[in-house]
């Protein structure tokens, strides 16, 4: 037939099963004698069986199509009313009209008085019969929250349902209801919330009304994971990370202003200030993480997840002492040794992520102990558990810290290199044994000054040699693909170190100016108890730092420095190369991202997590699917096919994915269909595929909600570990390394720059000191840099 025709489905024979002659419906504008076109053909199944054909032209719009038919069936409603579905349901658009004809799939059937018809009710008449029926608030509002939650899905339906004011009905219900209504609203609130606009409306009640139904400890399984959820998204709706914003970035004049109607008005200060007027919520929150139910586990590690990587600066230290004392980090080492649940993973190596960006803002926090009480009080602590009283120094004032072993009076000067990381550590380490704390001070202050171990000194030099180990080099920089419970155990290992620091000074009996040969042989040590951090167990770390005799480290140490240069192991050195670690980090990024653009193949594949639904395992008519990121890194493009083709341009990708939605990078996540099911075996029972095994090179693309946009596997390691890392390190949060590949691109190319760098120092035969010291700060601002003067003229 021409373009522009479609065929009428016809009434059924009365031999049921067997499919009746078609009858075409000629354009007006067409010769009826004009040859037929090869167009797919989709089927309609009746209720007793029997099976109708009709041929839609894929050129046309729904639209049209939606007209065409209402003449065929005579039907005298506005074609408005009417829309076309397929058997699982699923609206068809003008986006996925071409696909679904191509696929052959199979069209929803409804009965009219006169006829039989593939026509069903438009996403407008649906949407003005769920708002009443949310209204009416009787016996049928189970079912229609429960028809919601699927329908709210599809944004033209979305539409309709906002404009006909169906988010204050939702609303209202979640306000006013309990026990599975109120799990049905607020999963119906969690899926319209994938949009990005809709929303905005929504008020510091919703919120606080979240809050609480999270709060409460008795609150079913199937309210608390939409509720988490929900919670999680209004957190990401930060005005600083709006499309088009600078990803996670203060700014002194407060967030951009966004245009009426954003959603992006809520994030982490309009969340937290509801979640303070409930103590109860992290708490709760965090106990949730050891839930039996391990997507209610994941949930709740998403959502701190999300608020430690947008925690506002006003409001950060306040949340980061929350997070330490209710101590998240011992919980998800809990999780580490406990999950089952692969999507777990992702979410953990973010955790282990986010806590590096604490750590290093810790680190660049000045102590100030005369501008900020906490400071004050963390030293005071520690002055106090020393038990020591300050002495007059003959040149005035008082020696009061220089007793602890620091080397001056000044704690801002003296944390310099370490900041409030140092300052907690400290603390910390008096605060696990104070009386032994007090007897170490009493013992180094009763041996001659030149034999003193000068035990904050060391306590801060541990903290620059565990920084150095775990890379905690920059914000966002993140490159172990492993599970790291050691680094989360951060000031217990700072203990171990330190105890060790001070067992080594007096086996080796050390003076003053061995104290960097002690340094040296306590990162030895670090170096080597806390190898292979993800198999081992914390007893053994302990026995190393506890038992392990001066001797033999003192040997393996030589046998480390018959490999490395002494000289790789000063603090320049070290500074130059956590800046190009930074470097390097940065470059493998945009080399993956490149990557992204450039696209790849990859092979479409059933997810096995055991939340996956029944339909999610239907024969794959095109088991291939090309991925590219566009310029603009907003979309990914992608198409599926049944053979592989050269893509020549983005326009050969009629279907994305916003990258806003991709909440999780999951790996190990999916099977490979079986050959039969790529054969077309339509007797495969594809429900058997979460007793499939991963493969090693899958990954799915998962929602705020769990939902999954893509489920592929990848044709070789490296095209893994290039989307895997590529799409982690493109989100807003900065995500982490999942694949070793990265890591060891990101240290080689740190050693090489690294050896390049002293290649030129030793050319010129450049003396590199030991330690550098930047002296006191200026007094005034009244001073300029002489090369930028000249520079100027």
């Amino acid at each position: 037939m021409s373009s522009g025709n479609l065929s009428s489905p016809p009434v059924p024979s009365s031999s049921s099963g067997r499919s009746p002659s078609q009858s075409q419906v000629p354009n007006a504008s067409s010769p009826q004698a004009s040859r037929p076109r090869l167009v797919p053909t989709n089927s309609v199944t009746l209720k007793d069986g029997t099976t109708v054909r009709v041929r839609i032209e894929v050129s046309l719009a729904v639209e049209d199509v939606v007209r065409q038919l209402c003449i065929s069936v005579k039907i005298k409603d506005p074609p408005s009313m009417y829309a076309l579905r397929d058997e699982a349901d699923e609206l068809v658009t003008n986006e996925n009209l071409k696909k679904k004809i191509m696929a052959k799939v199979n069209l929803k059937c409804v009965s009219f008085p006169s006829c039989l018809s593939i026509l069903v009710n438009s996403p407008a008449i649906e949407a003005a019969e769920m708002v009443e029926k949310l209204g009416a608030r009787d016996q049928r509002l189970g079912l229609a929250l429960t028809s919601l939650r699927k329908l709210i899905r599809e944004e033209q339906f979305a539409e309709e349902f906002l404009n006909r004011d169906g988010l204050y009905e939702l609303t209202s219900i979640i306000n006013a209801s309990q026990g599975n209504i109120l799990a049905y609203a607020l999963t119906a609130m969690q899926n319209l919330m994938e949009l990005d606009h809709g929303w905005s409306s929504l008020d510091d009640d919703f919120i606080y009304r979240v809050v609480q139904i999270l709060s409460a400890p008795n609150s079913l399984i199937n309210v608390c994971r939409p509720a988490t959820a929900i919670l999680k998204k209004l957190v990401e709706a930060d005005p600083l990370t709006a499309p088009g914003g600078a990803p996670m970035a203060s700014s002194s004049k407060g967030p951009p202003e966004q245009p009426p109607g954003s959603v992006y008005r809520f994030g982490f200060e309009v969340v937290y200030e509801q979640m303070r007027k409930d103590q109860r919520l992290l708490e709760t929150v965090v106990n949730r993480l050891g839930s039996a139910d391990t997507t209610m586990a994941l949930y709740s590690m998403m959502l701190i997840n999300s608020l430690l990587a947008h925690a506002s600066d006003t409001r950060w230290e306040e949340f980061i002492g929350e997070i330490e004392r209710l101590n998240v980090s011992k919980a998800v080492v809990r999780l580490m040794s406990s999950h089952t649940f692969e999507d777990l993973t992702s979410c953990i190596l973010d955790f282990q992520a986010n806590m590096i960006r604490v750590m290093y803002r810790k680190k660049h926090t000045f102590v100030e102990p005369g501008a900020e009480p906490g400071h004050a009080a963390s030293l005071n602590y520690v002055w106090v558990n020393s038990r020591v009283r300050e002495d007059p120094d003959p040149d005035g004032g008082t020696i009061k810290w220089r007793r602890l072993g620091f080397d001056s009076e000044d704690m801002t000067q003296e944390f310099g290199e370490v900041g409030v990381l140092g300052l907690d550590c400290m603390k910390q380490f008096v605060a696990q044994d104070p009386d032994f704390f007090a007897k170490v001070i009493q013992e180094q202050l009763s041996r001659p000054a030149e034999r003193r171990c000068p035990i904050a000194k060391a306590s801060n030099e541990v903290v620059d040699l565990l920084s150095e180990h775990w890379a905690i080099y920059g914000p966002g920089y993140s490159t172990s693909p492993t599970f790291q419970p050691f680094f989360l155990n951060f000031f217990r290992v700072h203990g171990l170190a330190t105890h060790f620091f001070l067992r080594m000074w007096n086996e080796s009996a050390a003076t003053l100016g061995d104290f960097s040969r002690v340094t040296a042989l306590v990162r030895s040590q670090v170096k080597n108890a806390l190898r292979k951090e993800n198999a081992r167990a914390w007893h053994e770390v302990e026995q190393d730092f506890n038992e392990c005799e001066y001797q033999a480290v003192r040997e393996r140490q030589m046998r480390e420095l018959e490999l490395e240069d002494d000289v790789m192991s000063k603090v320049p050195i070290r500074n130059m190369r956590a800046k190009m670690y930074k470097e390097s980090f940065e470059f493998v990024r945009q080399q993956r991202i490149h990557c992204l653009m450039q696209g790849a193949w990859f092979m479409n594949a059933i997810p096995i997590s055991s939340n996956a639904s029944r339909d999610t395992f239907r024969k794959p008519s095109r088991p291939w699917r090309f991925m590219r990121l566009d310029n603009n890194l907003k979309y990914i493009h992608f198409v599926d096919s049944a053979a592989k083709f050269v893509i020549r341009g983005i326009e050969e990708l009629p279907d994305r994915i916003d990258v806003t939605l991709i909440s999780e990078v999951a790996t190990g996540t999916c099977a490979p269909f079986p050959q039969a099911a790529l054969r077309g075996d339509q007797s495969l029972d594809f429900t058997l595929g979460s007793q499939m095994s991963a493969s090693a090179l899958s990954f799915s693309l998962l929602t705020t909600s769990s939902s999954s946009l893509a489920d592929l596997i990848a044709p070789d390691a490296s095209r893994w570990a290039d989307w895997v890392d590529g799409l982690n390190m493109l989100r807003r949060d900065g995500g982490h390394s999942s694949s070793k590949e990265t890591e060891m691109f990101v240290q080689a190319l740190t050693e090489i720059g690294l050896k390049i760098r002293l290649l030129n120092l030793s050319g010129d035969k450049a003396d590199i000191p030991s330690g550098i010291s930047a002296g006191h700060p200026p007094a005034n601002s009244d001073f300029f840099f002489s090369e930028l003067y000249d520079s100027q003229g």
